[in-house]
């Protein structure tokens, strides 16, 4: 099997001039631009844990495989180059099944300019497992962390939020291209993607840069699945925006005067400033009684969600009242 299908995909797959060796070869060679970083990521997906086989269409799984790591390229600010795919199949239908995925993932690398530079493929008895390494770029120097946001940056997100279950968490829209614009425009101190839910993964950045976070959560940008969501739910559209996850949006902090300048120049990128990065630790939202402090919301990898996700919700309820956000830095929380 892995002959023929070698043979079939080496005339689907395209050579772009990042590639200097392809598929074909031991392993894939590639040039790396002058001043420029190699920039890596990796994720796998995995049948009944991150899709259903059967339920779901295999262009969409591989769209998917594909996508959730182009994110993570756009999170860093980074240009994407070249996939390396690795394939455990099946045991039946391996050949149909190969091809199918691989339908979807060639459709993303065409979309965003991406070779398919080798991988591996493998037929065993277990479930379809697909998983895809993206070699990029990106300036020295110059990759967005999650590390770098600061006391008085804007909290700002790419795009709508919530209820991606109804069918956006299998297409997701990676931020390539807002990411190519963003740095030609201003200085973004850190970045991260939405893949656990964005009350949760702005948590991590916050922790990682040492900061907290004032969210007026009446700004969150909630996607109208978010509002179906809660019908079936019962839960309300903003608890879905916090904490439903695989939106795939960027969580960006951007200087307080960069921002003022890029939300009157720019109102065509479709940023939305949703708070203020904060000296005092933790997550606070601003509403209608004050300041109040949140709980991240998200979920746990590696148990399923109504077949299609490997994550279970976590509480994303409202706690105790807070202290102002000028609060001494580093206070526990």
């Amino acid at each position: 099997m892995e002959q023929s299908f070698l043979a079939w995909l080496k005339g689907r797959v395209r050579q772009l001039p990042g590639v200097a060796v392809g598929i074909g070869d031991d392993a894939a060679i590639l040039d790396l631009p002058a001043e420029q970083q190699l920039i890596a990521s990796t994720d796998a997906i995995i049948d009944q844990v991150d899709f259903v086989l059967g339920e779901h269409a295999l262009s969409d799984i591989g769209y998917k495989a594909m996508a959730i790591n182009l994110s993570d390229i756009a999170a860093m600010g980074g240009t994407a180059t070249a996939a390396l795919v690795t394939l455990s199949l099946p045991n039946r239908r391996a050949t149909e099944t190969a091809a199918g995925v691989y339908e979807g993932i060639l459709e993303a690398a065409q979309r965003y300019g991406v070779a398919i530079a080798g991988g591996d493929i493998s037929v065993y008895d277990g479930p379809l497992s697909i998983s895809i390494t993206l070699l990029g770029s990106v300036p020295r120097g110059g990759a967005w962390l999650r590390s770098g946001a600061r006391e008085g940056d804007a909290l700002v997100v790419s795009g709508s939020l919530g209820g991606s279950l109804l069918g956006r968490h299998l297409r997701p829209i990676p931020r390539l291209d807002l990411a190519r614009e963003l740095r030609g425009l201003v200085d973004v101190h850190a970045a991260m993607d939405i893949s656990d839910g964005f009350s949760l993964d702005l948590d991590r950045l916050c922790a990682a840069s040492g900061v907290g976070v004032e969210i007026e959560t009446a700004h969150i940008p909630i996607h109208a699945d978010a509002v179906a969501r809660a019908e079936q739910t019962g839960r309300r559209p903003l608890d879905h925006a916090l904490g439903d996850g695989e939106d795939f949006e960027l969580i960006l902090a951007i200087g307080a005067d960069d921002w003022v300048q890029l939300s009157q120049t720019r109102p065509d990128l479709g940023l939305v400033r949703v708070g203020t990065f904060i000296g005092r630790t933790g997550l606070w939202s601003r509403g209608e009684r004050g300041l109040r402090r949140m709980l991240a919301s998200g979920f746990i990898h590696g148990q399923r969600r109504d077949g299609a996700s490997d994550h279970v919700p976590a509480p994303s309820t409202v706690g105790q009242q807070g202290t102002p956000a000028n609060a001494k830095k580093g206070t526990p929380s």
